[in-house]
């Protein structure tokens, strides 16, 4: 099939799971010989890290109604200069944008991508200014069904995690790092210090534990304020200095997981949960709340366990049947290494593969 012209709109400045998505997509897609390309807002974080990459980006302010305007007119000018065959939005804003843009420009297909888990208000966003969608999960997909996107209209296309970079990390002796003694049992956590991540829950499940368990440790990694300094607040209320470890935003998590004997993240939602893919993929078991796309990053039983958010006894007979077996840490950790790698979820080959799959069965239905 012929390459396509793809252009990828996002509207958000910061950088968290959704933009490293899409700078994994427009990687894959570029490496499959399509020309890709971006339209984001001048001081984006994503805009930097793309041009940084050798992508085309480009860039217009989208926020109130001036802006929207010249940015109507620019990206329609764009998208028709291109002759791009796909434009892909990432949210609301740069859908109600940049997908106008695209009808007035007579682009072929115009795709929204869902990230988040919250309930859909209006569907005019997914169904009437883009012409497809797609998500990071079943349980999304799901959801869209339900308020009224046709299921034809909408397909899956998980998160990716590249093995190469796990096993090519620089090698990490974590427990040296903090002083600890080299038969200390780790539980990780990795997320940004919002509340919506559940640090505390974890810590609550966690906290009788210690008691039991001389040789159990909690390391911490993320940053986010004022997230930092409350959880750091809560750990000297509970005199947990010395067993919790907080580490702040780290730039080596390929290195942190593999030093970890259990991976948990106690989050009250998540549309997919691409943490868990990869800790499992560094071969790590993994415990996880049951909610929104977390179930579909792990085999239940197999390469991990899951909990009721709202019950901490659940939590914490969960986290002692992982901690009391190095066993069954030990065969889940390998259960999720070749669940998180296999080529039909998460790897570069299945987000491309998924990806084109769309792409190239949309195009087809609606130029007939």
């Amino acid at each position: 099939m012929r390459p396509l012209r793809i252009l990828h709109s996002e509207a958000a400045t910061s950088f968290g799971g959704q933009e490293n998505y899409i700078l994994r997509a427009m990687r894959i897609l570029r490496e499959r010989g399509h020309q890709v390309e971006a339209a984001c807002q001048p001081h984006a974080q994503l805009t930097e890290r793309l041009r940084d990459e050798g992508f085309v980006v480009h860039t217009l302010l989208m926020d109130g109604p001036a802006n929207y305007m010249r940015g109507v007119r620019q990206l329609r000018r764009v998208l028709r200069q291109g002759q791009f065959d796909v434009l892909n939005s990432h949210s609301r804003r740069d859908t109600m944008l940049a997908g106008v843009a695209g009808r007035l420009a007579g682009t072929p297909l115009i795709v929204r991508t869902r990230h988040l888990a919250k309930k859909v208000g209006s569907l005019m966003s997914y169904t009437i200014v883009p012409k497809r969608v797609i998500t990071p999960s079943d349980y999304v997909r799901d959801h869209l069904i339900e308020r009224g996107v046709k299921p034809g209209h909408v397909r899956v296309v998980y998160p990716c995690v590249d093995p190469g970079v796990i096993d090519s990390a620089p090698l990490l002796d974590l427990r040296a790092q903090l002083g600890l003694a080299s038969d200390t049992l780790l539980v990780g956590c990795v997320a940004v210090l919002r509340r919506e991540k559940g640090h505390h829950e974890l810590i609550a499940a966690m906290q009788p534990l210690f008691d039991r368990y001389p040789q159990l440790h909690l390391v911490l990694v993320g940053g986010g304020s004022p997230g930092y300094e409350q959880l750091q607040a809560l750990i000297a209320e509970l005199g947990l200095q010395g067993r919790i470890h907080m580490l702040g935003a780290r730039a080596d998590v390929p290195s942190i997981l593999p030093n970890l004997d259990i991976f948990a993240l106690a989050t009250h939602m998540e549309a997919s949960g691409t943490v868990f893919v990869e800790a499992g993929s560094a071969g790590i078991p993994v415990l996880g709340s049951r909610v929104g796309g977390v179930p579909e990053m792990m085999q239940e039983g197999r390469s991990g366990l899951l909990a009721d958010l709202h019950d901490p006894e659940q939590w914490r007979a969960a986290l002692e049947k992982m901690i009391r077996s190095t066993e069954l840490r030990q065969e889940m950790g390998a259960a999720g290494r070749l669940f998180c790698r296999g080529d039909e979820r998460f790897t570069p080959v299945a987000m491309g593969d998924r990806l084109e799959g769309a792409y190239y069965a949309w195009l087809k239905e609606l130029q007939g």
